[in-house]
């Protein structure tokens, strides 16, 4: 029986395999394992939710064990530590608990078929005391840490009438960043209604630093003024043309020399494929240390070895690389599925294009904006508001519909809907 292991349960691993599960893993056509170093797992595009706790991960992160079970799948937790291609095994690193005591020893594991997707890590292009006084919101752990550093903050500011604010800076205008700065807004007027009556925007200090002549570089300028004009009115102090130099315990130093002051740093300047992944066993990697890839989305150097999501370095028609976004893995993982099965049935593999259905950024509760259909040749269309809104959420139970299905999403909206009512509207533990 063919053995297919995907490495990463993000969003593109975590559907292929499922999509795999029930199409090879059920009907005994092929052995499906995933491989993650967490037990559960949460759509990334949420983490800034997570982060200012309007987004309860102990609710909405899915049991990877639970999930396998019930789509014909096998699920180790374990993280990738080496590839014999030659062996075709992959070597998962030995399991440790907080007090350090050996919970899995190191192990092997074999494969016909690997796929690799364990996403990408903030960049912080060795920038002097980043790694040691920011947060970077690349996991629920790193979420989690924000928010308890906030509350923290917030009940210094509470207790001491001397404080005057509480001094953010996030590093970084992209999706990522002008989320974050958005949501903390929403925090704050929320933290208002408990128990946290002298508490308001006016006392909420965001500087949101940008290196690049705009922010959401990514996106058209028209959606990136927008976006500008709504965080500005939210009191979010956008600094473009703005380069970070250093980082230490009081703030940001720019390259202008200019002392930036703040509690709390989250840096989210850049994206790298994870630094162990360079050059692993002889793969062509680019400098972020992504893995380039064919068409097909397998290796240049082993055709036995898929990449998907944010680790694939793949090039299209026009020169242009995929970006690193969430709705590339959902198409990745559909293509390479197909190409999987095709590659099980000695049936030609398809080339991988990818399909520009638009970018949204959500400001929270206050305002959606971006563009739809941007692969469309007479250009994308701007929406706004309620609209944007309704398709921001959409595009996070597409990935919900590719899970469970569409029955068993309906009841998770359903669950949703009652827990506004039940729950606080934020996590306060």
């Amino acid at each position: 029986m063919t053995r297919i292991i995907v490495v990463g349960g993000g969003a593109g691993g975590l559907e292929l395999a499922t999509k795999l599960g029930r199409t090879l893993g059920r009907k005994r056509r092929a052995e499906v394992t995933l491989v993650d170093r967490r037990a559960s797992h949460l759509w990334k595009p949420l983490l800034h939710e997570v982060a200012t706790g309007s987004l309860d991960a102990g609710v909405d992160a899915i049991s990877y064990r639970a999930h396998a079970k019930n789509h014909s799948f096998d699920f180790q937790m374990g993280s990738l530590q080496g590839i014999d291609r030659d062996a075709k095994t992959i070597t998962l690193a030995a399991l440790y608990d907080k007090q350090n005591e050996l919970l899995v020893p190191e192990r092997s594991l074999e494969y016909d078929i690997l796929v690799l997707a364990i996403g990408s890590t903030s960049n912080d292009f060795n920038t002097q005391g980043v790694r040691d006084n920011c947060i970077f919101l690349d996991s629920p752990e790193q979420a989690h840490r924000f928010r308890s550093e906030m509350n923290n903050q917030f009940m210094k500011l509470h207790a001491n009438k001397d404080q005057k604010t509480v001094d953010i800076a996030i590093v970084g205008a992209g999706a990522t960043g002008v989320e974050l700065s958005a949501e903390l807004h929403n925090a704050v007027q929320e933290l208002h209604n408990y128990g946290f009556g002298d508490l308001d925007s006016s006392r909420l200090n965001i500087n949101l630093v940008e290196a690049g002549e705009r922010i959401l570089p990514a996106l058209p300028p028209r959606i990136s003024q927008a976006a500008h004009n709504e965080l500005t009115k939210l009191g979010v102090n956008v600094r473009t043309a703005t380069m970070v130099t250093k980082a230490d315990e009081t703030g940001l130093t720019t390259k202008d020399g200019e002392h930036i002051p703040a509690q709390i740093m989250v840096w989210a300047a850049g994206i790298k494929a994870p630094d162990f992944m360079k050059d692993i066993a002889g793969l062509e990697t680019n400098r972020i240390n992504q893995l380039v890839v064919k068409p097909t989305l397998q290796t240049t150097r082993d055709d036995n070895i898929y990449v998907i999501g944010d680790l694939a370095s793949c090039v299209q028609e026009d020169g242009s690389f995929v970006p690193p976004r969430a709705q590339a893995a959902h198409q990745m993982a559909s293509r390479c599925f197909g190409n999987i099965v095709a590659k099980l049935t000695d049936r030609e593999q398809k080339p991988y294009i990818y399909s520009d259905h638009g970018s949204l950024v959500s400001l929270s509760r206050f305002s959606t904006v971006g563009s739809l259909m941007g692969n469309l040749s007479k250009g994308s269309m701007m929406v706004e508001g309620r609209i944007a809104r309704m398709v921001y959420i959409s595009l996070y139970r597409m990935h919900q519909v590719a899970l469970h299905g569409m029955f068993k999403t309906g009841l998770i909206m359903l669950v949703g809907r009652i827990n506004r009512v039940l729950r606080p509207s934020l996590k306060l533990h």
